[in-house]
């Protein structure tokens, strides 16, 4: 025979000692967890700010690279061919090649822009945190850990 806590019926009660122990090793286990989420959402996002600073580093290669070969290139053709001042040849090929190194860095700024901070983490924390207030003044917790109440409106 039980009774309504599932503690049969004769057995002592626990502790105080008892009672601190299984609610730090329940404490321990939930920051670890949320240790877990944190690392696996965080993992998705470095991957998207690596490729992105991947891609504005290739721009930068691409946009030196463009700068002494082309540039120099068209330069000269430029004063050759159109009988412009050297200077102004190679000074209308470095805007140009200017204009095309912009454009590669805004399209790596926009893949590093990708990064977001680890939402569930932090929602899930936030949830169990209130939790905690919620056990420690008695109250009824509403919210499961997935911020879902169940079909009853108790949480789990």
């Amino acid at each position: 025979m039980t009774t309504l806590n599932d503690r049969p019926v004769g057995a002592p009660e626990r502790t105080i000692g008892q009672l601190v122990a299984d609610a730090t090793k329940d404490m321990t286990e939930l920051v670890r967890y949320e240790i877990a989420l944190a690392k696996a959402e965080i993992t998705t996002d470095v991957k998207h700010g690596a490729f992105g600073g991947g891609l504005f580093a290739v721009a930068a290669l691409f946009g030196f690279v463009a700068f002494v070969f082309l540039g120099v290139t068209v330069a000269f053709a430029l004063h050759e061919g159109a009988g412009w001042p050297i200077w102004l040849s190679f000074l209308v090929v470095a805007a140009a090649m200017l204009v095309v190194a912009g454009i590669a860095a805004a399209i790596g700024f926009g893949r590093i822009k990708q990064v977001r901070p680890p939402e569930r983490t932090i929602r899930t924390s936030k949830e169990s945190i209130a939790a905690i207030k919620a056990a420690a003044t008695g109250k009824p917790v509403a919210r499961t850990i997935s911020g879902r109440p169940d079909a009853r409106g108790i949480g789990h």
